[in-house]
């Protein structure tokens, strides 16, 4: 559309005529991409389809509340914690996690600002975007392995055989309101079919999917894919994995998608249809099929696990970093300690919060005014990362310190090898300090992570507490919802304390950086989300330094360390507590 003017004429118009899903999708993808709308709120889709979210059960007492009890005395209805299995189901344990409202927001929204498909090509093609995909999945897979050794499970199983029952069932128990119908479950010991649902034009045989796979696996190991000319496009250490996630997370950018098909997409497909893949009991898509659900679902972790294997074939054949790039001469870390506002030093302290959000938006019933749902979540207390640096230099030097966290030891108790625990460093935070000459010492608080976006924005509601048109402060308000929630940055740990390694390295910012303007941009939760509109702010790999396989020599954290990292052995401990939350 040439104007705002047409773009909501021609809003209003389609409104009332395309399937609403559809609907805020394509219209969320264009107020976020067009240049004169891409600074203007977009409702979390929490708030406009809550169906997604909670507990069917929930909406018939939030009808009853609103009907009943005047604007102003009503109280929140309370979203029971663990609705969707039993304690027989040793999965269910990770419901916090899998569940979580402000976790399946993030997912929703990252998809959004990084659609696959678009008319304009600009739209898809943004910096980094296949190696994007790649890292920010990698991330969930490594933060729910963590949550698992929190909750004495094995890490998570591959789905790398299409054609094995899968063991995990999965049912929802989320009702869509918009199509009138219970989001359709899976049982336990599914099987895979080949799909023909001419009603939804998709016509697939999982040998399709297999076959996809093994040109991937053959384009990795000849070091190369095709494009559609015939042209070999080389995998190399700059651009190779981003090809890559193109090619998996099939977009318009993908050098060939008759070759190497649609596998990510298609998987997801395929899971989501596996409970009626011929349509004869005319049930639609699960979970697995709707980017604001997927991660709901057990099978989304074993199948991203098995993704991610396909990057680390990729990865493993880059030569290892050598410990000259990996060195900073003349820095070096002396000491790190994390004090938490209560617990004990050098200890990460989680408990339970409970949290309302205001679904009023999402509800097609009068009375209108605010009704409120109150979930449980994991929380931690807020702490500070204390850094000790020695600049041996006479002259000021600019530095990027990026900190991990990884479990100390494997499932079985016994500590973990470096092959292993690379794979499984959760970033926390990456941020940009200056060091004068001798000693240093740097505090960041745990709110300033740039891996997260506070509480408020997560769950935020647009109409209150909105600065003057026009202004500065407007543009700060403005929605930038793509970040990890602030409540899961640390994983729940156990009650007497989940060893962990915290790892912090400081790198050369004159090697990393990458010269723009970010004034304005929302850039605070850069490391999964990228910055929108500009480059990726750092010129490394992502997950740099544990994108690859270690220099020879190195099999533990303690071997692969130089003068410029350093290891602060943390307990992650959880508090079986519940609080409300105060503001």
């Amino acid at each position: 559309m040439r104007n705002v003017e047409d773009l909501q004429s021609c809003a209003v118009f389609a409104r009332d005529r395309i399937n609403p899903y559809l609907f805020n999708y394509a219209l969320s993808v264009a107020l976020l991409h067009r240049k004169d709308t891409h600074d203007l709120d977009l409702p979390t889709i929490i708030e406009v389809f809550p169906d997604k979210y909670v507990d069917s059960k929930v909406f018939s007492q939030i009808r009853e509340e609103a009907t009943v009890v005047p604007e102003g005395m009503r109280m929140p209805i309370v979203i029971p914690k663990d609705y969707t299995a039993s304690d027989l189901d040793e999965e269910h344990r990770l419901w916090y996690f899998r569940e979580d409202i402000g976790v399946n927001l993030h997912h929703w929204h990252w998809h959004l600002v990084y659609p696959f498909d678009a008319s304009n090509r600009a739209i898809v093609d943004k910096d980094r975007r296949g190696e994007l995909f790649y890292y920010m999945h990698q991330q969930l897979v490594a933060r729910y392995n963590f949550e698992r050794f929190s909750n004495r499970l094995q890490r998570v199983k591959r789905l790398n055989n299409l054609r094995e029952p899968i063991s995990e069932g999965y049912f929802p128990k989320l009702d869509s309101l918009v199509a009138s119908r219970a989001w359709p479950g899976r049982v336990d010991t599914a099987v895979l079919k080949d799909l023909n649902r001419e009603a939804d034009q998709i016509k697939q045989d999982v040998a399709d999917l297999e076959r996809w796979i093994d040109r991937i696996y053959e384009a990795i190991h000849q070091g190369f894919v095709v494009d559609e000319s015939g042209n070999r496009i080389p995998l190399d250490e700059q651009k190779g994995i981003d090809h890559l996630g193109n090619i998996i997370e099939s977009s318009t950018l993908s050098p060939n998608r008759q070759l190497y098909g649609d596998m990510h997409n298609m998987g997801h497909v395929f899971i989501s249809y596996a409970h009626d893949p011929d349509h004869r009991h005319l049930e639609s898509f699960g979970v697995m099929g709707d980017v604001a659900t997927a991660m709901r679902d057990p099978v989304f972790y074993r199948w991203h696990s098995y993704i991610d294997d396909i990057f680390q074939e990729h990865k493993n054949k880059l030569p290892p970093y050598t410990r000259t790039q990996l060195t900073f001469d003349g820095i070096s870390i002396t000491g790190i300690t994390v004090q938490p506002e209560d617990g004990q030093l050098n200890t990460f302290q989680t408990f339970w919060q409970q949290s309302d959000v205001d679904l009023s938006r999402g509800m097609d019933f009068v009375p209108r005014g605010n009704v409120f749902a109150r979930f449980t979540h994991l929380q931690h207390s807020p702490f500070v990362t204390t850094i000790m640096i020695e600049n041996d230099s006479d002259a000021q030097r600019v530095a990027f310190v990026r900190v991990f966290l990884a479990p100390k030891n494997d499932e079985r108790g016994t500590p973990m090898v470096f092959r292993d625990q690379r794979l499984f460093m959760v970033e926390l935070d990456k941020f940009l300090v200056a060091l004068r000459p001798g000693s240093n010492r740097i505090r960041r608080r745990s709110k300033e992570s740039t891996v997260t976006i506070p509480f408020e924005r997560t769950f935020r509601n647009l109409d209150q507490n909105r600065p003057e048109p026009d202004t500065p402060q407007e543009a700060e308000f403005n929605f930038c919802g793509c970040g990890w929630p602030a409540h899961m940055l640390i994983p729940k740990g156990l009650p007497e304390g989940l060893p962990a390694d915290l790892f912090i390295m400081v790198s050369n910012y004159e090697e990393d950086r990458v010269v723009q303007d970010l004034v304005g941009t929302c850039n605070d939760a850069a490391s999964y989300c990228g910055v929108r509109d500009r480059l990726y702010p750092d010129r490394k790999a992502m997950g740099y330094p544990f994108d690859r396989a270690a220099r020879t020599g190195v099999d533990s954290l303690a071997n692969f360390l130089t003068p410029n990292m350093a290891v602060q052995t943390i307990a992650v401990v959880h508090n079986d507590r519940t609080v409300n939350r105060t503001s």
